[in-house]
């Protein structure tokens, strides 16, 4: 089948810098990705509520926040982004999955059982599967490779605007008119943000930003692309130098990120003693500022540093693990009853912990989708953003919710409510120090392609 979209190339102002199209599409994609990850994550601010109204263990909850997700998600995710690779337009490709994620988080909100919100949250699944790899594919063909890492910083502040959004708004939502609303209330933008991407974006075409030849060739290896076994392009993809140790330090430090994220506020709830509206309002603000100015940050900063060293590329998310990592800890172990007073409110001392944790781990998402950008070719980066996607959500949102949550459960005869608290801490040394290991063995390969692909 014959390509057309690669003619319809983003359009560039006279001193070679991307038009308004290209940066409303990248907001409008970036907005789509914020309600992703709300809808995808909403769910830890009300998962003590849940758990009452159902009487579910910490087990089950683990499983319905994470697992029930990522076995779709994992099944879909690839040949989604497969599609997206061979020609299909990306732009609509998002906004039907945007519609289809945003329909099922309402859904959540309108179940009668236990087993019906299991149903509803593998559902967003399969909306979502769709979305962030595409996105990613089309936000690398919108803006040139020296760019590239801040406009994925860009797209990438979506987890951190979305955890702001959900914890504060969706605590707030829950205790004043319950559980259920806060899913029909933050699903329903996205079928709005959905039908204003499909009239106002278009699909850059793969290689967009690139030289003529570039695109000329993009164009005629349509045809032998679409006629590579889908296996056999994953094993191309696999082989890349540098590409399966960073997946697989993302995929670690998801692992702890998710849970991190998903058990904080129950966390806050049980060893804290805060209301629903309190523990989201302030691991909100104190985490997801942070993480918004994190993730923008290293995008900048690692674009003038790979202009010295490729290797930058993978250096600052190995840096930011490092220093989060401590961090991470003392926010869990901190004493409960030390506080300080702003402005009139009395405040945990931990909370400072957090918002210096979100800061640098912000660094490791974004970082990552924009080196497996740079070193996957035009025709394989949707299908090598769905391959770490799939990792990351698989191990990060699929089992680290259930790890962590089986943990507690073990721990929990031990220590009381503190069980969830230790638990926590387990996971993210373990797992962070796992992922800085990866990242250590990417740093030569990543390297050695990036030289490759500069001498081709």
């Amino acid at each position: 089948m014959q390509n057309t979209a690669v003619e319809a190339a983003p359009e560039v102002s006279s001193n070679d810098r991307p038009a308004w199209r290209t940066h409303l599409t990248l907001v409008l994609l970036a907005l789509i990705y914020v309600f992703s990850f709300i809808d995808r994550n909403v769910i830890a601010i009300v998962l003590e509520p849940i758990k009452q109204e159902f009487g579910a263990s910490d087990t089950m909850m683990g499983l319905i926040s994470g697992l029930a997700f990522a076995i779709l998600y994992g099944g879909l995710s690839l040949p989604l982004g497969r599609l997206a690779d061979q020609g299909a337009d990306r732009r609509n490709m998002i906004a039907i999955c945007c519609s289809l994620w945003s329909l099922a988080t309402m859904a959540c909100g309108m179940v009668g059982q236990f087993w019906q919100l299991f149903i509803a949250r593998m559902s967003v699944a399969v909306g979502e599967a769709g979305g962030m790899a595409p996105s990613v594919s089309m936000v690398s063909d919108l803006y040139p490779k020296e760019r590239r890492s801040l406009a994925i910083s860009v797209l990438m502040m979506g987890p951190h605007i979305g955890v702001l959004a959900a914890m504060v708004l969706g605590g707030w939502i829950a205790q004043e008119f319950g559980w259920r609303y806060v899913f029909i209330i933050f699903g329903a933008p996205g079928i709005v943000l959905a039908l204003a991407l499909r009239l106002i974006a278009r699909d850059p075409g793969r290689g967009g930003v690139n030289n003529p030849q570039s695109q000329a060739a993009a164009l005629n290896n349509e045809e032998s692309a679409q006629k590579t076994p889908f296996i056999e392009q994953l094993k191309a993809i696999c082989r890349i130098p540098g590409f399966l140790p960073i997946s697989l330090g993302a995929a670690a430090a998801g692992m702890a990120g998710y849970s991190f994220g998903i058990w904080t506020p129950t966390f806050m709830v049980r060893n804290w003693d805060m209301s629903l509206a309190q523990a989201g309002l302030i691991f909100g603000l104190s985490s997801g500022v942070l993480a918004v100015i994190g993730s923008t940050f290293s995008g900048w900063y690692c674009d003038r540093l790979t202009k010295k060293d490729a290797r930058w590329q993978v250096r600052l998310p190995l840096i930011g693990l490092l220093i989060s990592l401590p961090f991470a800890l003392a926010f869990l172990l901190w004493p409960a009853e030390k506080s300080f007073s702003f402005g009139g409110y009395l405040l945990p001392q931990a909370i400072i912990f957090a918002a210096v944790f979100s800061f640098f781990n912000s660094w490791w998402p974004t970082l990552t989708y924009a080196a497996i950008s740079h070193v996957t070719t035009d025709r394989q980066r949707a299908t090598g953003a769905a391959v770490l996607n799939l990792l990351i959500t698989l191990f990060g949102a699929g089992l680290g919710p259930l790890t962590t949550g089986i943990l507690s459960d073990q721990l929990s005869g031990t220590f009381g409510d503190d069980g969830l608290k230790y638990a926590l801490a387990c996971t993210t040394l373990v797992l962070f120090t796992l992922s800085v290991v990866f990242y250590k063995l990417a740093l030569t390969p990543y390297k050695q392609r990036m030289a490759d692909l500069q001498s081709q």
